[in-house]
């Protein structure tokens, strides 16, 4: 590891040496390159040199602690010594972290889709909770939050709605949100005071650039027709909606929202991109799982992940058996314990994989 991290200095203090070049300066296109390799190894070297201090004062501390003779001495020397081997542990557990793989898609935006699943109104409700929840979270995080797309019930649900959250490291925070959300509560429409269980399922993928996924635009077939529902005056009147299939996976995306044709289509293609992506992805760690399963799940969209129980004022995440009674909280968006604890228990497993 050591090894690694030295070179990774070398590396580091290289590429400085090139952004500060004026020939590299020179070349816009290079030089944001190189900007952003340093970038990306900051945190590394930073901690490896931090690392470093440490061991060199763990020496100086044991130096001290074999030459001094008086005890009050002896006694403040062992405590700082122990306390910097404390130290040194938490820094190279830090720089394993550091180390691991990172997953290319983690600073993206994120496409998420909620879709209503059992229950029939009460999922369409429960899936409307969700954006909220989803829509808050962002807010806290100084994110931008944008429908691309929603087709609403008549007592205010979604069956179905698509949405953008902007910010950096969006997809790192939110990708283990994928899956089957279940929630337990008696329905505004249920007169008897019954608790019943629906469902509703997310779908959280990186949003993709051209360069991450290449589009034949042959492989397209687009048409063009009137919205229907929500929408005003224009409604069935003009055709400004659009559905966009792509021929050699049968993907289909259609956007309406908006009043003009154009709008829908560039929306509909930022939302075909994420699925094409996310197809390609999902056939890649299908064939990697016989090496490596997360702990925290595998992504699919039929697994059962989460349960909110009202009645409880309960949330328990089945993956790595978290409960807090807490649920009020959680649906305002405060869901970063929630969150830190899959990220935590991934890394782990992750540095077994590297152990």
């Amino acid at each position: 590891m050591l090894d690694k991290l030295a070179a990774l200095e070398e590396k580091y203090e290289e590429l400085g040496r090139l952004i500060a070049d004026p020939e590299i300066i020179a070349d816009l296109s290079r030089w944001q390159q190189y900007v952003k390799a340093h970038s990306d190894l900051t945190d590394v070297v930073s901690g490896f040199r931090d690392y470093q201090k440490t061991v060199k004062e763990i020496k100086e501390a044991r130096t001290l602690l074999d030459e001094e003779q008086d005890a009050e001495m002896r006694e403040m020397a062992q405590a700082e010594l122990d306390d910097l081997v404390k130290l040194k542990a938490e820094q190279e557990l830090k720089l394993k972290l550091l180390l691991l793989p990172k997953d290319p898609n983690d600073d993206k935006n994120v496409i998420m889709e909620i879709r209503a699943g059992t229950g029939g109104e009460e999922a369409a409700l429960f899936a409307s909770d969700l954006f909220r929840m989803y829509s808050r979270f962002s807010e806290n995080q100084g994110w931008k939050t944008e429908i691309l797309s929603a087709n609403y019930t008549d007592i205010g649900g979604f069956k179905e709605i698509v949405f953008l959250i902007e910010g950096r490291g969006a997809y790192s925070r939110l990708k283990f949100e994928s899956g089957a959300h279940r929630v337990q509560r008696i329905p505004t429409t249920e007169s008897g005071g019954r608790i019943h269980t629906s469902a509703a399922t997310v779908a959280v993928l990186p949003e993709a650039q051209e360069v991450d996924v290449a589009i034949d635009p042959n492989d397209l077939r687009i048409d063009v027709f009137c919205a229907s529902g929500h929408g005003g005056q224009s409604v069935n009147t003009t055709q400004s909606a659009v559905r966009i299939t792509h021929i050699p996976t049968g993907i289909v995306v259609s956007m309406q929202d908006e009043k003009s044709q154009h709008k829908n289509k560039d929306k509909a293609m930022k939302v075909l991109m994420a699925r094409l992506l996310d197809r390609a992805q999902s056939e890649h760690q299908q064939m990697m799982a016989s090496t490596r399963r997360s702990m925290v799940g595998t992504g699919d969209r039929s697994e059962r992940i989460r349960t909110y129980n009202f009645p409880q004022n309960r949330v328990t995440d089945h993956r790595v058996g978290l409960t807090l009674h807490r649920l009020d909280g959680i649906l305002e968006g405060d869901l970063n314990e929630i969150i830190d604890t899959l990220i935590t228990t991934d890394q782990a497993e992750r540095l077994k994989q590297v152990d």
